[in-house]
Formats: C-alpha cells, sequence, structure tokens
C-alpha cells in the first residue's frame, strides 16, 4: 500500500480510471464476442440447417410433383394436357437440380451430407433419364403399358428411395437445426452469464478504486482543509498528520506544517517583542514623568528667579533715585557753600541728611549683594536642573529610539524637554549677565 501512496496523484488518477477503462473495454469485448458467436451461430443456422432442410422439403415437393405428372401424363389421352404435364415435370426437375447444387455447396464441409446428397443425386439422374427418354416417349408412342411398367417398376423402387434418403436428410437437418439452436441458447446464456460476471467484477473494482482514490485522495485533503480553517480563525494548536507520503497530498501536508509553524514562530516572537516594546513604554513613561517633574520645577526656579530679578531691578532703580537725590543735594550744597557762610548750618543739616541717605543706600547695596549671592545660587541650582533635564531628554530619547514605531511620541517629549532645558539655561546665562552689570553698577556707586 505504501508504494501506492508514494506514486503521483496523476498516476493514480491515470490507474485509476485506466483500469475502469479497461474493465469497460473487456465488458465491450465480452460483448461483442458473445453477440458474434450468437450471429454466426444464427448465420449458420439460417444459412445452412434451415436452408437445408427447406430445400430437402422442397426437394420432395417436386419429386412428388415430378412423379404425380408423369402418372397424370399416363391416365391422359390428349396430346395436349400430356405435353403441359410433361412441361411441367420438366420444370419441377429443373427446380430439383437447382435444389441439389444448392445441397452440394452447402455441404462440403460435411463428408456425411455429402455422400448422401451425392448419392441422392445418382439416383435423381437416372429416374431423370428413364422418365424423360423411355417412358416419356412410350407414352407418346401410345406404349402405355410399357410405361406403366417402367414408371411403377424399376423408376418407382428409385423414387421410393430418393424419397427415403430426401427423408432421412429433411430430419437430420431438422435435427441439426435444432442442435443449431439449442447451442446458440447456451452460448447466449453463456454470454449472459459472463457478460453479468465481469459487470459485477467491473463494478466492484470500480467502487474499490473510488474507495481508495477517495481515501488517499479526498479524505486527506479534506483534514488539510479542515485544519486550515482552523488555523484561518487563529488556533495554532493544530496538529497535522505524519506527511510520510512522497505524492502531492504528502507535499501539501509537509508545507502546510512548515508553514504552521513558521506561523507559531513568528506569533511568538511578536508576543517577546510586544513585551519588551510594554517594557520600553513603562520606561519612557517614567522618564517622561520625572522630566516633567524636572520641567516643572526648572519652570518654579525660573519664576523664583525672574521675581528676584525684578526686585533687584526695582531696587536698583530705588538706589540710582537715591543716587541722583545725592548728587542734586551735593549741588545744593555746593551752591549753599558758595553763598557763604549764611549757608553753611544748612549745609551741616544737608550734609546730615546726605549721610543719613547714604547709610541707606550703603544698606540697601549689601542687601542688593546678599539677594544677588541668593539670585546667584537660585542660577546655580536652574543650571543644575537644566543640565538633568538635558540629560533626561537624551535618556528619553533613545529610549523612544529602542521602542522604534511605538516611541515617536515620546521622543517628541523627550525633544520638548531638552528644548525647555536650554531655554531654562539661557534664562539662567541671562540672568548672570544682569546681575553681573547690577553688581559692577552697585560696586562704581559706592
Amino acid at each position: 500500500m505504501k508504494w501506492f501512496l508514494d506514486i503521483t496523484t496523476r498516476s493514480k488518477l491515470v490507474a485509476g480510471f485506466g483500469l475502469m477503462i479497461v474493465l469497460l473495454a473487456t465488458v465491450i469485448v465480452i460483448a461483442y464476442l458473445g453477440i458474434s458467436a450468437i450471429q454466426a451461430s444464427q448465420r449458420s443456422l439460417y444459412q445452412e440447417d434451415f436452408a437445408n432442410a427447406l430445400d430437402l422439403m422442397k426437394l420432395r415437393s417436386d419429386q412428388n410433383g415430378v412423379r404425380a405428372a408423369q402418372l397424370t401424363m399416363m391416365v391422359l389421352s390428349n396430346r395436349p394436357d400430356q405435353e403441359r404435364w410433361r412441361q411441367d415435370a420438366d420444370d419441377r426437375s429443373k427446380e430439383i437440380e437447382t435444389t441439389t447444387r444448392s445441397l452440394l455447396d452447402r455441404g462440403r464441409n460435411d463428408p456425411r451430407l455429402l455422400g448422401r446428397l451425392e448419392e441422392l443425386k445418382a439416383i435423381q439422374d437416372v429416374f431423370e433419364q428413364t422418365r424423360a427418354t423411355q417412358i416419356n416417349s412410350l407414352i407418346f408412342e401410345g406404349k402405355l403399358e410399357e410405361a406403366k411398367t417402367l414408371a411403377l417398376g424399376v423408376n418407382a423402387e428409385r423414387y421410393s428411395r430418393m424419397r427415403a434418403i430426401s427423408t432421412e436428410l429433411g430430419s437430420a437437418a431438422v435435427e441439426k437445426a435444432r442442435a443449431s439452436v439449442a447451442d446458440a441458447e447456451v452460448k447466449a446464456q453463456q454470454a449472459v452469464r459472463v457478460f453479468i460476471i465481469v459487470g459485477i467484477v467491473a463494478v466492484l473494482l470500480a467502487v474499490t478504486m473510488t474507495l481508495l482514490l477517495n481515501r488517499v485522495i479526498a479524505l486527506p485533503l479534506l483534514a488539510v482543509s479542515g485544519i486550515a480553517g482552523r488555523v484561518a480563525s487563529g488556533d495554532l494548536t493544530v496538529s497535522l498528520p505524519e506527511g510520510d507520503r512522497s505524492d502531492e497530498v504528502g507535499a501539501l501536508v509537509r508545507a502546510f506544517r512548515a508553514m504552521v509553524e513558521n506561523f507559531r514562530d513568528q506569533t511568538r516572537e511578536l508576543v517577546e517583542g510586544a513585551t519588551v516594546l510594554g517594557a520600553a513604554a513603562s520606561e519612557i513613561v517614567a522618564s517622561t514623568t520625572q522630566l516633567a517633574a524636572s520641567a516643572s520645577e526648572s519652570a518654579a526656579a525660573v519664576s523664583e528667579t525672574t521675581t528676584t530679578v525684578e526686585e533687584v531691578r526695582q531696587t536698583a532703580q530705588l538706589a540710582s533715585q537715591k543716587a541722583k537725590n545725592v548728587s542734586e543735594s551735593a549741588q545744593r550744597a555746593a551752591q549753599v557753600a558758595q553763598s557763604g557762610r549764611k549757608s553753611t548750618e544748612d549745609v551741616g543739616t544737608g550734609m546730615g541728611r546726605i549721610r543719613q541717605q547714604m547709610d541707606t543706600i550703603a544698606a540697601s547695596m549689601g542687601r542688593l549683594n546678599e539677594q544677588g549671592r541668593t539670585i546667584g545660587q537660585i542660577i546655580a541650582t536652574v543650571e543644575d536642573l537644566a543640565a538633568q533635564s538635558n540629560l533626561l531628554a537624551v535618556n528619553a530619547a533613545i529610549e523612544a529610539a529602542k521602542a522604534g514605531e511605538h516611541g515617536k511620541g515620546f521622543s517628541v517629549v523627550a525633544q520638548e524637554v531638552k528644548s525647555l532645558a536650554e531655554q531654562s539655561r539661557q534664562a539662567t546665562t541671562q540672568v548672570r549677565t544682569i546681575l553681573s552689570d547690577i553688581q559692577k553698577a552697585t560696586t562704581d556707586a559706592v
């Protein structure tokens, strides 16, 4: 059975249908041979047996007619009537000769029949010669007694022998015809039996081949189709039959098994990739949360720095205004001093006010220096936060690159955080420059 499974499907189909065709051809040949045998038997029956029986019956009838015509001629005295009966006898004699030749032609293959027919023909020739040359002459000469003697003597014996032989051959022909009919019936029955037996065998073999082809081709394909339906619905836990066959069905099973294994491997890799992607997404979310917290701290520090700078600016403006007032007072003091002694007391009073204002300015400058140091500390903190934010942004960008397409959103967030850190660094630089300018101006004012 293994060899049948290993041959190709085309070979299986060709073998199956070829066997059916051979069986059908066998049935046709057997039926043809049976019909041919029956036809040959019937042809032999009708062309030989029945023909011989009919010719022998006709031969006896013609012999009887010749005998009756001869006897009638002897009882008639009218010459025309005698001539008419003589002509009838002659015609029947010719028919007897023709029939005898036909019987001889058909009996060539039967020695016994041929011998009896030759014996009959010899007697018939002698009988016809005596009738035509002797008895007819005696009748026409009026010698009826002599004619009766020949007709009822020698020719009567010959007639009896011819009739006996004809009767014997006719009976033999009838029996042979009956035997041929019986033989034809037997052959017909045998042909029918053989046809039925071969037909049953052909049907059984055809059914067996159909069931075998269904088992080795249709059922495996149906099983693979059902498994393919389960795989299409997402069930990769299916188990495939062993594909140890070498035909197309075995190749299909092996290819389908390889496809299912590839699906399983790809699904396993996708699950592992999804797990890694989930872990990376969690890290990116944590980094983003930390970046958001750092950005909030940076924003608060920048806001506090802005407030401090605004206070410093207001203090500087106030110091500048007081310095301007001191300058104006000094100018007025100079004018008073130039006005003379009279204004000396006013000058002393003004100098006292100037001293108080200078003390106030000195105190303001001290506070300004302290606030400048505080702003410096805040700037350092902001720069530190900006550096950390930049580092976190770089780490988030790296994690987003590892995540691929799923990390593009985190990459944008990391870029925004990096941009915010850069803006914070630039703002602290500007604040540091402004503070340096303020400290320089304060030093110059003192």
